[in-house]
């Protein structure tokens, strides 16, 4: 009977049933398992695109971020001469500076000056060499200065009572101007300025209460 219906044109009945509902139901399985892959791909490419703008953006505001140095007198300090009188002083003073440099590469500077001075008179002076501070670190700068009362404060009245009173009020200035590198690409200008006030403690022979802004 069978071959008689399928010499005359007609098909088959499937023997089971469920033939055709397996055959579409693995198509949609297979359909589905397509769709969850594209899914799994599509959030790991969203993640590793998170991932790298923040990398870009933690990389750009640490490592490439250009820091202005700090430039600081720092507390140790002798003296060669120290011959102080009534209304006048002589002194060499040797003082260590700092230059603190906090970026990702060296920060070159060029020679400089630093200047003392007492109640806005200009007592002394000494040359800053050229260096350089490297990256995340502080360089110290040793610098040997004469301080001298000039001629016009021989008669000086605020002069005489600082010096009776054991304690001279002094304030630095200097500025340094140089290069930060950052992976010996990336190059930016950089001036830092120095000004601090302190107090020479005659007795002590030393300088204390050093503040720099």
């Amino acid at each position: 009977m069978a071959e008689r219906e399928q010499r005359a044109g007609y098909p088959l009945a499937p023997a089971n049933g469920y033939a055709r509902s397996d055959e579409e139901t693995g198509r949609s399985l297979s359909d589905e398992e397509r769709r969850q892959k594209r899914k799994k791909w599509a959030l790991y490419i969203i993640a590793f695109v998170i991932f790298q703008t923040g990398v870009i953006v933690f990389f750009s505001m640490t490592v490439m971020k250009f820091r202005t140095p700090k430039f600081r007198m720092r507390p140790a300090t002798s003296f060669d001469t120290f011959d102080v009188q009534p209304s006048s002083f002589n002194l060499r003073m040797n003082t260590q500076l700092g230059v603190k440099n906090t970026n990702f590469g060296p920060y070159k500077y060029s020679n400089s000056t630093i200047y003392f001075s007492y109640k806005g008179t200009q007592v002394g002076s000494a040359m800053i060499p050229k260096s350089k501070a490297n990256f995340r670190r502080t360089k110290k700068v040793n610098v040997a200065v004469d301080l001298i009362a000039p001629t016009n404060l021989a008669n000086n009245s605020e002069l005489a009572s600082d010096i009776s009173s054991g304690i001279l009020p002094l304030t630095s200035t200097s500025r340094l101007t140089g290069k930060i590198e950052i992976m010996f690409i990336f190059k930016k200008k950089r001036s830092v300025n120095m000004n601090c006030t302190m107090d020479l403690n005659i007795l002590a022979k030393q300088l204390q209460n050093i503040k720099c802004k």
